[in-house]
């Protein structure tokens, strides 16, 4: 595994991790109903993370073109977070952004 490779790996799990206490935390806030799209893309970021790093691990032919979409989601999820003023959610928007960098720079 290169340096590139691993970094992407490292922020995919990073995020996944940061998805997913986010969207627990969002289950909780007072308006869940303001929080749905977020809770939605939480979910699927934290899926497409988990799947990309375990595409990573076992070097699937499909790599590349799940690393896209996983960069694709996680810039989704980092601009919805962003729109929240909750820690969890910037937490989320910044873990999301270093993970699409991540995986940007690994298939550039």
């Amino acid at each position: 595994m290169n340096s590139k490779h691993e970094e992407c790996l490292k922020a995919c799990l990073e995020c996944l991790e940061a998805c997913n206490v986010c969207f627990d935390a969002c289950l909780k806030e007072e308006d869940v109903k303001m929080m749905a799209v977020c809770i939605r893309l939480d979910r699927e970021c934290a899926d497409i993370c988990a799947f990309a790093a375990q595409a990573m691990t076992r070097n699937s032919p499909f790599t590349k073109q799940i690393i896209e979409l996983c960069a694709t989601v996680c810039e989704l999820c980092a601009e919805e977070c962003s729109k929240h003023n909750h820690d969890h959610c910037q937490r989320c928007a910044e873990s999301c952004r270093k993970c699409a960098e991540a995986c940007r720079q690994m298939v550039a």
